[in-house]
């Protein structure tokens, strides 16, 4: 424990954030990083609980009391290496983390949890600067080969981990640029690309080979991969979109969110609009924007339309608004259910909630309106408010409305591994094997839908049973 009365002496400060009218106006990163003794200041507040129930809240069970320890006292290479241990890249998830850590902290009881995330991006942003990240290449070779199908954090995790251990690690990724979902999915104003790239070069000098534009189960024969590697592993997304069935949802102006999201990523990073939009360009700017689906990807589409210089924003949510502050004494320190304004709803953007869309308008093969109804639940059901209909001008509808499982054109349908009972591949936490030899699956396309740092998380985990599996033994981490 750095300083015993540190949580009494001192408040919550988190980062800072630059003025919403000068972050819209570009993609870049706006969060500013706090100073160095602010951060020590903020570390002296960890309690280092006799029960750390961070550990729990946190997917990859960061080690959090021993890394705000090592801050405080300034050795912020040691802390590195305490991160490190549990989380290979925890400059993405010191950046896009919703922070359940920081939720499970004994603070929040009072609402004052410590600065867990802003903590750990620190440290790894520091690790970069001062040189102290360097490739871990492995003392000697396994002769096992393992494929690795997806670069979204889980995969990254998985090949780092194997890379390590010895194993040649060949990726695939069948979009052109590796990175899953970080890459196209997560725009850049809440997690620059360069940050992938670097890692990307990292693992190039550990040894993992990456082939991008190759869809294993289109462009590449699955087949092949089983005939010349001695362990697959299935660490794709969870990408296929739920659809809004109603009538005109079929007109061009109702779109999916992560097209809307991609194209913008692409056009960030260079591309031009032919080669960003092979479904034609899609911008917001000057259009009334709905955006249906109230969690992280439509706030992503939110910040997105409002820097393209959308005419309005409104993002509806068919479940009902959450409470202002949660019941701690019936939640903590378990995740709550609660109301949370995103930086990208501070920048603009009505909300409603309890709103269920019934007809797109169009006129002229275009989008005109979004007819509404409001709706009440009651016992986990949904029913109509009769005289509530209402009318919202749009036109561009960007669906957020989540994904259901992995797609299963293509890859699934060529490895022939068993689904579970919600269309995801079947296998367990234990040594993440599938239902075919030599084959396992990790992240969302094993858990369905979820966070980055449980992708990471499974990732490393999966390595560990294919290190496993391959070598009788291993001393790899869970």
């Amino acid at each position: 424990m750095g300083k015993e009365t540190g949580f009494l002496e001192l408040d919550r400060r988190d980062r800072d954030y630059l003025d919403p009218q000068e972050r819209l106006k570009n993609y870049k990163e706006f969060v500013i990083p706090p100073a160095e003794d602010a951060l020590r200041a903020q570390a002296s507040r960890c309690m280092n609980c006799g029960i750390p129930y961070c550990h729990n809240g946190c997917p990859v069970n960061n080690i959090i009391p021993d890394w705000n320890h090592l801050v405080y006292e300034g050795d912020w290479k040691n802390a590195l290496d305490v991160l490190h241990s549990t989380n290979n890249f925890p400059e993405f998830t010191g950046r896009i983390c919703p922070a359940p850590c920081e939720a499970s902290c004994t603070l929040n009881i009072s609402d004052q949890p410590v600065t867990i995330k802003s903590i750990e991006c620190a440290i790894v942003d520091r690790g970069w600067q001062e040189g102290w990240i360097k490739p871990q290449v492995p003392a000697k070779q396994t002769g096992k080969s393992v494929a690795v199908i997806g670069s979204g954090p889980a995969g990254l995790a998985a090949a780092q981990q194997l890379a390590r251990a010895g194993h040649a690690v060949t990726v695939f990724e069948k979009s052109d640029r590796i990175g899953g979902l970080l890459r196209y999915g997560i725009p850049d104003f809440k997690m620059e690309k360069h940050l992938i790239n670097r890692r990307a070069v990292q693992m190039e000098a550990e040894g993992v080979t990456f082939k991008t534009s190759a869809e294993v189960g289109v462009e590449v024969s699955f087949k092949a991969l089983q005939e010349n590697f001695d362990a697959i592993v299935l660490a794709g997304g969870a990408e296929e979109p739920r659809l809004l069935e109603i009538p005109g949802a079929e007109l061009p102006g109702v779109r999916l969110a992560m097209e809307f999201l991609t194209q913008q990523n692409k056009r960030n990073a260079g591309d031009d609009e032919v080669r960003a939009a092979p479904r034609g360009s899609l911008t917001a700017t000057g259009k009334h924007v709905i955006v249906i689906g109230g969690g992280d990807t439509g706030s992503d589409c939110v910040g997105t339309s409002n820097r393209q210089g959308a005419a309005s924003v409104t993002q509806l949510e068919i479940m009902p608004k959450p409470p202002e502050k949660e019941d701690k004494a019936l939640t903590w320190p378990d995740w709550p259910l609660k109301l949370r304004t995103s930086s990208s709803h501070e920048e603009g953007a009505n909300r409603d909630w309890s709103v269920l869309a019934k007809r797109v308008i169009g006129e002229g093969g275009e989008v005109t309106g979004l007819e509404c109804v409001r709706i009440e639940w009651q016992d986990g059901r949904m029913q109509e408010v009769e005289g509530s209909e209402f009318v919202l001008e749009a036109d561009l509808i960007l669906l957020a409305m989540g994904f259901t499982g992995p797609k299963r054109r293509g890859l699934l349908d060529k490895a022939g591994v068993a689904l579970d009972a919600r269309g995801n591949v079947a296998a367990n936490t234990d040594d993440y094997a599938t239902s075919e030899a030599q084959i396992f699956a990790c992240g969302d396309m094993r858990r369905g839908q979820s966070l980055v740092v449980w992708a990471i998380r499974e990732g490393r985990q999966c390595a560990r049973a294919v290190d496993e599996a391959l070598m009788g033994v291993t001393d790899l981490p869970r």
